[in-house]
């Protein structure tokens, strides 16, 4: 049975730690962050967008609490597409369930660049966390597929040559009632953690243009409804102007997730 957690493309923001905010750090910042929250609520206000933080996997039991109002919703960084074996260092789907992680980052440049990941290692990846999807309990684990260009794909105005690539060998396969439910994250690569943006316009069109991909994979109904996020130094200073964008859904943002007043301020930017 389908669980659709996706609610006709409501707005999605996902804090991506990376290798920052060990268990201490996290705790501090969760404190901060549901007192944040809990403020904002007593005022009669609440978040109205989807959100999670990719904690680094020991950091995760800090941002966790018995009491329903101080829940954070979990994201994976990474995950391995097999159940068991062995992998060492790896992190399997099922032990992320037992978690309660909501979501998992696949194919972030990073993993691309620096661990040699490859559309087709993303791909198997992406079909071994839809087929949660199907699961008769709430376990299900919704993927964040990241794909983007280089400074160098960018500059030779190879960007929509490398995207249609990039997705058509990630989310290849899919069933389509899955694909629903899958979330993109369109990270130019020149623009992560180096203080460059893509301008509203310039994302707008890369996104835009990433639908019609999804629209020749899967028809124009499943690319109406999947959310696309913007990650790249998206920040309280860029969200208005990035989220006014029609094809844009969200962000996967870095450093501005790392404290919990900026990450608050994204996660309240429509108001």
């Amino acid at each position: 049975m389908l669980l659709k957690k996706n609610n006709m493309r409501r707005p999605i923001i996902v804090g991506n730690w990376k290798m920052n905010n060990g268990p201490t750090e996290a705790r501090a910042f969760f404190d901060k962050f549901i007192e944040l929250k809990s403020e904002y609520e007593k005022n009669g206000k609440e978040i109205e967008v989807d959100w999670a933080i990719a904690a680094p996997y020991i950091s995760m039991i800090s941002l966790m609490d018995e009491d329903d109002a101080k829940y954070i919703p979990l994201a994976a960084q990474n995950v391995n597409e097999n159940k068991s074996g062995a992998y060492t260092g790896e992190i399997s789907i099922p032990m992320l369930q037992e978690f309660g992680v909501e979501y998992v980052i696949i194919g972030h440049s990073e993993r691309r660049e620096m661990y040699n990941e490859t559309n087709a290692s993303v791909n198997a990846k992406v079909l071994a966390v839809t087929k949660t999807l199907d699961s008769e309990d709430d376990d299900y684990i919704i993927p964040i597929v990241a794909f983007g260009e280089t400074e160098a794909e960018f500059e030779s105005d190879r960007t929509l040559e490398v995207i249609e690539t990039q997705l058509k060998e990630c989310l290849v396969g899919l069933n389509p009632e899955h694909m629903k439910e899958v979330v993109l994250a369109y990270e130019p690569i020149w623009a992560i953690g180096t203080g460059k943006t893509a301008t509203p316009d310039q994302a707008q069109k890369v996104i835009k243009a990433s639908r019609e991909v999804i629209a020749e994979m899967y028809g124009d109904e499943i690319a109406k409804e999947v959310r696309i996020q913007y990650g790249g130094s998206m920040k309280p200073e860029n969200v208005k102007d990035l989220m006014k964008q029609p094809d844009i859904d969200g962000g996967l943002v870095g450093g501005a997730s790392l404290d919990p007043e900026s990450f608050f301020q994204l996660l309240t930017y429509n108001k």
